[in-house]
C-alpha cells in the first residue's frame, strides 16, 4: 500500500511522440535505461508514452527526426500545478475559514422572547451588566449557566424559568414571568349544551342533571346536561354542570384526483455530507451523489458578510413516482385522501363511523366525488346560567 502511494505520487509525463519507425525509436529509449511505464499505440507512426519526468531530457536527446509534445503530467508535479492555478481561490477560502471562525465567536444579536415590552427590556438591562450583548465574544456552557443561575437567583420573584440558547452568533432569551396563583375557584352557573346540531351516542355527567336521552336528536346550543337540580318540576339548586356530550355528527365533502399520479418516495439509502456553498454554488465532499434527495442542512461555519459558508447536510435520497390512473383506481385515491383529511380533523376520541359516496363527477384530467360521513364527534359546548331555564 506504501509503495503503491509513492509510485502515484512520483512526478510522471506523458508524451506524444510521431515519426518512422517507432519501434526502432522505443528500442532505443530502452537500450538507454529509460523507464516506460506506459505505451499506448495510436497510429503507425505516432504512439502515447508515460516516463518519469527525470528520464525526459534524455529523451529530448534521442529523438532526432522524432516529433515530440508533453500533453500531460503526474505525481507531484500535477498537484503543484493544480495548486498554482487555483492558491487565489485556496488563498481566499482559507482567510475565509479564519474570518468566519472569528466571526462566529462575536456576538451580533441577543433577543428575548415575551409578550411584555416592559420586562423585555428589563432582562436585556440584566443580561448587559454580565457581557451579554452585541459585537461582544460569546460565553462558553459554564458562563451562561452562572448568569442563568445569578438572574434566577436575583429575581426569584419575578421570574419562573429562564433560558439562554446560542443560535449561530445570537442569543434568544425565553422566560416566563413568575405569577402568583389565583386559588378563586369559578363557580359561575352554567349548562352542557351540544355544539351542533347531532345525534346524542354518549353522555358523561360530572355534575348536573342529564336532561337528554341517548339516540336523541339535539339541535346546536340544547341543553343536555343542566345546572338546574329539579324537584316535582321545581328548580332546587343551581349548580355549574360538567361533563361530556359525544353525537353521531354528518359532513358532506367534495374531493377531487388527478388520473395523473406523482409521488415522491423515500429510500433506504442516507448519509450525512459536508459541503461547501458559494454563492447559488454548492460543492459536496462525497463519491457518492444522490440525483434527486431530502436535505436537512446544518451550519459549520457561517458569517453574514461573507459569500460562502461549510454545511453539514444529511441527505436522503428519494425517487419520484408518476402513474397514470383508471377512474377506478382516481377514485380509491380520492377517498382515500378524502378519509385522510376527514380524520386529521379529528381528536384521539372521535371517529368515523361510516361513509358513502353521493356523486362521481368524471372529468377529462380528475374525478370529482361527494362522500357523506358519518362521524362519532365530541360535541360538547356550554352556556351560563342566567336565569331559570326551560329544558323540556
Amino acid at each position: 500500500m506504501k509503495n503503491n502511494l509513492i509510485n502515484k505520487l512520483q512526478n510522471k509525463i506523458k508524451l506524444n511522440i510521431k515519426g518512422k519507425n517507432i519501434e526502432r525509436f522505443i528500442k532505443r529509449l530502452k537500450t538507454n535505461q529509460i523507464d516506460l511505464l506506459k505505451i499506448e499505440y495510436l497510429k503507425y507512426n505516432e504512439i502515447n508514452i508515460i516516463i518519469y519526468q527525470k528520464d525526459y531530457d534524455k529523451v529530448l536527446k534521442l529523438k532526432t527526426t522524432y516529433e515530440i509534445d508533453k500533453t500531460d503530467i503526474y505525481g507531484i508535479i500535477k498537484i503543484k500545478k493544480i495548486i498554482n492555478g487555483y492558491k487565489y481561490i485556496l488563498i481566499f477560502i482559507t482567510f475565509g475559514i479564519f474570518l468566519i471562525a472569528f466571526l462566529s465567536n462575536i456576538i451580533f444579536d441577543v433577543k428575548v422572547i415575551h409578550t411584555d415590552n416592559e420586562i423585555r427590556n428589563f432582562l436585556m438591562t440584566e443580561l448587559e451588566k454580565y457581557g451579554l450583548k452585541k459585537y461582544k465574544f460569546k460565553k462558553n456552557y459554564q458562563e451562561i449557566q452562572e448568569i442563568k443561575n445569578s438572574i434566577l437567583n436575583e429575581y426569584q420573584d419575578k421570574i419562573e424559568w429562564l433560558e439562554i440558547e446560542e443560535s449561530g452568533t445570537s442569543y434568544i432569551v425565553r422566560l416566563e414571568s413568575r405569577i402568583i396563583p389565583n386559588n378563586e375557584v369559578n363557580n359561575n352557573k352554567q349548562n352542557v349544551v351540544a355544539s351542533k346540531s347531532a345525534v346524542i351516542k354518549k353522555i358523561i355527567a360530572e355534575n348536573g342533571e342529564i336532561v337528554k336521552n341517548i339516540n336523541s336528536y339535539v339541535n346546536q346550543g340544547d341543553i343536555v346536561i343542566s345546572g338546574n337540580i329539579y324537584l316535582n318540576e321545581e328548580i332546587k339548586d343551581t349548580v355549574k354542570a360538567e361533563g361530556k356530550i359525544y353525537g353521531e355528527v354528518w359532513y358532506n365533502v367534495n374531493v377531487s384526483y388527478p388520473y395523473i399520479y406523482s409521488e415522491i418516495k423515500e429510500l433506504d439509502n442516507y448519509q450525512e455530507v459536508i459541503a461547501l456553498k458559494l454563492f447559488d454554488k454548492t460543492l459536496e465532499f462525497t463519491f457518492n451523489k444522490f440525483e434527486d434527495k431530502r436535505i436537512e442542512e446544518g451550519k459549520i461555519l457561517f458569517h453574514p458578510f461573507l459569500p460562502f459558508s461549510l454545511v453539514k447536510q444529511k441527505q436522503k435520497e428519494i425517487e419520484t413516482i408518476s402513474l397514470v390512473l383508471t377512474s377506478d383506481e382516481a377514485k380509491d385515491k380520492a377517498i382515500e385522501e378524502a378519509i385522510k383529511k376527514m380524520e386529521e380533523q379529528l381528536d384521539e376520541d372521535e371517529r368515523i363511523i361510516d361513509y358513502q359516496v353521493l356523486k362521481i363527477n368524471i372529468k377529462e384530467d380528475k374525478i370529482i366525488l361527494d362522500i357523506f360521513f358519518t362521524v362519532y364527534e365530541n360535541i360538547t359546548s356550554y352556556s351560563a346560567i342566567e336565569g331559570e331555564e326551560n329544558v323540556s
